[in-house]
């Protein structure tokens, strides 16, 4: 929980602010702000694909809470709570039957309609209990499942889960309050970058699979040829060699030196490092801003591999290639995480089954020797495609 003066207007998140959670009252007091509920309201955002949410009430004072005819003890009153409208992309108010069925799958923990026309809903993170209710019946639980309430069919389509992206940067994890905060679903690790192993991967690679949070890894490039690709692939091979990954090994590529090479330069190196991941039996995307990728990346590249789209300040990526993961923020907050701009990532594809299912990433008993067939292999690919023998050569960032 954070308190925020009466007249702070900081940016919590992408879409909402300190000032629409202010107590109505007219009086000069804190404002009481959960992390949780920013965090929850941003997927529930992000899940409707909303042109805005408004919040038409916020934290309250007891006073106030009492005022309008409450017991002024409620969720409100600890910043727990929020009463919003959410408007879909043609700025018409989302059905609240809709967003109490959302809120459902996305974990809310005290969901209500509040109005007969069922324009707006009471959501909140409550750590004890559950409140699924419709305050135009009364003001107590009243199911347990939204859809069969409103005799709502649920579609099939895969849940979405959320997660992190974390390097040496975020310092200290303590992974157990990560798992703690219920905000956490899967964590991509930095296993590396350029030659170097990320000085944090196995402290954090320990501290996820410790407390059962799914991991997937990604290998910051500063390859400008495919020959350093190979080797940046071997070194991520070796970083995650005798460990399990529910979600993809991605490769990230992001500097300047590589795109000043053109989209088919690109599309080489990335290709020369995923197709070495591949060959050692590993599920291999590639990482990189919207932009990036439609400007650097060919369509074929873009397509043959798992795509991680990074993409902010919007309330749905506009990339229109397939992607199964968007990074949608840089500036989240984590119980556990010291620095404050953690990355927030949203997953459409069920990557666990597939990966698992098809004996990748660690999960099939042969996966150490390919790697080191894989080593082998990717020098013989060197010498064919660069004309010389790079055996034994160390690539230096």
């Amino acid at each position: 929980m954070s308190v925020y003066h009466y007249d702070d207007r900081r940016q919590l998140s992408a879409h909402f602010n300190v000032q629409e959670f202010r107590c109505k009252c007219g009086k000069t007091h804190d404002i009481l702000v959960s992390e949780n509920l920013i965090q929850m309201l941003e997927k529930l955002f992000t899940k409707l694909n909303c042109s805005k949410i408004i919040v038409t009430s916020g934290h309250r004072c007891a006073e106030y809470d009492r005022r309008i005819g409450n017991s002024g003890t409620g969720q409100h009153i600890i910043g727990n709570a929020a009463d919003v409208c959410c408007y879909g992309q043609d700025n018409q108010p989302i059905s609240s039957k809709i967003i109490s069925c959302t809120a459902q799958d996305l974990g809310f923990t005290g969901i209500a309609n509040i109005t007969k026309a069922y324009i707006y809903t009471h959501l909140d993170v409550r750590t004890s209990g559950k409140y699924y209710g419709d305050e135009t019946v009364n003001y107590h639980t009243l199911t347990d499942d939204f859809y069969k309430y409103y005799n709502i069919q649920k579609e099939d389509d895969s849940m979405t889960v959320y997660g992190i992206d974390v390097s040496k940067h975020q310092g200290n994890i303590d992974w157990n309050k990560v798992k703690a905060s219920g905000k956490v679903e899967f964590a991509i690790l930095r296993a590396g970058i350029g030659s170097s192993k990320d000085v944090r991967f196995e402290e954090y690679y320990q501290g996820a699979k410790k407390n059962n949070i799914p991991v997937g890894s990604y290998w910051y490039s500063y390859a400008v040829t495919t020959a350093q690709a190979v080797q940046e692939a071997i070194a991520f091979l070796n970083a995650v060699k005798g460990k399990q990954f529910a979600y993809p090994l991605y490769f990230d590529i992001e500097e300047a030196k590589q795109f000043a090479l053109g989209k088919n330069k690109c599309s080489e190196i990335a290709k020369a490092f995923l197709d070495t991941l591949e060959k050692a039996g590993y599920y291999a995307g590639i990482y990189a801003s919207k932009s990036h990728l439609e400007d650097y990346l060919t369509e074929e590249v873009r397509k043959r591999y798992a795509v991680w789209v990074a993409h902010y300040g919007v309330s749905q990526t506009t990339y229109s290639g397939q992607f199964g993961m968007w990074q949608y923020s840089d500036k989240g907050t984590v119980s556990g995480i010291p620095d404050n701009q953690v990355d927030f990532d949203a997953c459409y594809k069920d990557y666990p089954t597939v990966i698992k299912n098809a004996g990748l990433n660690g999960f099939a008993k042969s996966v150490e020797k390919n790697v080191e067939t894989v080593e082998k292999k990717s020098i013989d690919i060197m010498l064919k495609i660069n004309g010389e023998d790079y055996s034994g050569t160390v690539y230096k960032d």
